[in-house]
């Protein structure tokens, strides 16, 4: 068994997130000054991406303000996503940030859903699971867009403050929102989610529910709730939704899942048995697998059709990794 760390989809954003400059609008209004700077335009949420002529590699484009900042949406606010580490760094929290900056934002979009045709002479606006699927975007620039997407769907998610029920307004370059009604601060929220390969032996418990693909099995996962370890909320929607009680847990990585905010934390759990007692309502069907038709579902060469999630899962993964697959 593996527990080499790996980069997963969606994880390895290469920007310093120049977290002590957003509060600071002076800093943040130099950064978007800067000859250098580039912003992402987001049409919902899909970035626009530019593609090589071959088609064999994507690109984020960078637009300058300039070219973008007309077509903002109402309301949607000019995040800092932070800048690139390509200069040389000095000393200090402030020191080093000399960087391209990099932004987001989202553009206005009409009634069919579609930005303004002529950002089609610079390329494609492309959901971010069809960019991981196809492999020709860099996971540092997936990375990035991650950021950019989690953010962007929160503040469209919290226009009006949970406290007292008034407009909110973004504030520290999209990384918290302000009500005008009582004053309340919101802040960006991750929701985290346990994901665990349960096995006994080298048998593995995989489960599928009913929205999956035809023949998908997958480890079993569950939001963790309020008061709950991360080990305790494995063990418990294991519990839940196949029966199976777990014993030793131990950590394997974590993925960030930006849709439209989860962190995915992936565990190794032992069972202390293969006692099943599927929840029939959550589950489609769970059930043990033993050790060389997970590989053959790995590599999709099942003799029933089965297979487990694409790569860019965190499930598969840890999957390919409890079985030395990597």
């Amino acid at each position: 068994m593996s527990f080499d760390r790996i980069t997963h989809a969606f994880a390895g954003n290469p920007l310093d997130r120049a977290a002590v400059l957003r509060t600071d609008a002076n800093e943040v209004a130099r950064l978007l000054a800067s000859p250098d700077a580039g912003i992402v335009a987001f049409a919902d949420d899909r970035p626009l991406i530019a593609i090589s002529d071959d088609g064999s590699r994507m690109d984020i484009v960078w637009l300058k303000p300039a070219d973008i900042l007309t077509h903002r949406a109402d309301g949607s606010p000019l995040i800092l996503l932070g800048v690139t580490q390509d200069a040389e760094q000095g000393t200090g929290r402030t020191a080093g940030k000399t960087g391209a900056p990099r932004f987001a934002c989202r553009i206005d979009v009409g009634a069919d859903g579609e930005p303004d045709p002529a950002f089609s002479s610079l390329g494609k606006f492309i959901d971010l699971r069809s960019l991981a699927v196809q492999g020709l975007l860099a996971r540092d620039q997936l990375g990035i867009l991650t950021q950019a997407r989690s953010l962007g769907a929160w503040h469209t998610r919290h226009t009006f403050c949970a406290n007292c029920g008034a407009p909110t307004q973004a504030a520290d370059a999209g990384y918290k929102r302000i009500c005008g009604g009582c004053g309340a601060e919101h802040f960006p929220r991750t929701d985290p989610v346990a994901i665990m390969v349960v096995h006994h032996g080298t048998d593995c418990l995989l489960g599928r529910q009913a929205h999956f693909p035809e023949g998908s099995y997958s480890a079993l996962a569950g939001f963790i709730e309020a008061g709950e370890s991360i080990e305790e909320a494995a063990r418990r929607e294991i519990f839940e939704e196949a029966g199976v009680l777990v014993g030793k847990i131990a950590y394997h990585s974590s993925q960030p899942w930006p849709f439209p905010s989860n962190l995915m934390i992936g565990l190794i759990g032992e069972a202390l048995d293969k006692t099943l007692d599927v929840d029939f309502e959550e589950m489609e069907d769970a059930r043990w697998f033993p050790r060389e038709e997970v590989i053959s579902m790995i590599h999709r060469t099942h003799e029933g059709g089965l297979f487990t999630p694409p790569d860019i899962s965190i499930a598969h993964q840890m999957i390919k990794s409890f079985y030395g697959q990597d």
